[in-house]
């Protein structure tokens, strides 16, 4: 009697199931309605960690978790959209966008970031340590640029434009001043 008492508990106790995302609610938490495995339709909440935060697409996939048995306070707490997710090798971590987008940490110590604008916004200023800086296209600045170092093209640095500069002379004249 016990068993069959507690076997008809359990029956009605609602367990964690696999969804398909149909839309999203967004505001402070984002509310989703999901599509369960049987057919039937369910709305609940998007549990994310803190810090990091996502709007899957519909016919994205869920794991939900009826809190306390009930449908009707339910929690996704993992979601996963396998038509989007690029390819890892083991031990790499990535983000991902459905437009290609992605943020990869790939083996060999290598960051992989692919977009079409990266936008960089910084109070006070951006530093890159490290011994050399490359780019394949042009480098546009709208303020100044300071130089520690020295500037050079593919003919010669600006020391020695300046070398030549001093040490040149005209017909019957003086050297340039003041010296550059």
């Amino acid at each position: 009697m016990m068993r069959e008492q507690a076997s008809r508990e359990r029956q009605q106790f609602r367990q964690a199931f696999r969804a398909v995302a149909a839309r999203n609610k967004h505001g402070k938490l984002i509310g989703v309605d999901m599509q369960g495995l049987a057919g039937e339709t369910v709305s609940g909440e998007l549990f994310q960690h803190y810090g990091f935060t996502s709007a899957p697409l519909p016919g994205a996939e869920y794991i939900a978790i009826p809190v306390g048995g009930n449908s009707k306070h339910t929690v996704v707490v993992a979601s996963e959209d396998g038509r989007y997710r690029i390819t890892l090798k083991d031990g790499e971590v990535a983000l991902y966008t459905d437009e290609g987008d992605h943020v990869h940490l790939k083996r060999g110590r290598v960051v992989e970031v692919v977009t079409e604008t990266l936008l960089v916004k910084a109070g006070t200023k951006v530093r890159f340590e490290t011994p050399l800086l490359e780019t394949t296209g042009d480098v546009k600045v709208d303020g100044n640029i300071k130089v520690d170092g020295e500037v050079a093209d593919r003919t010669r640095t600006m020391q020695e434009d300046r070398e030549l500069y001093n040490g040149h002379g005209h017909p019957n004249g003086p050297p340039p001043s003041p010296q550059q």
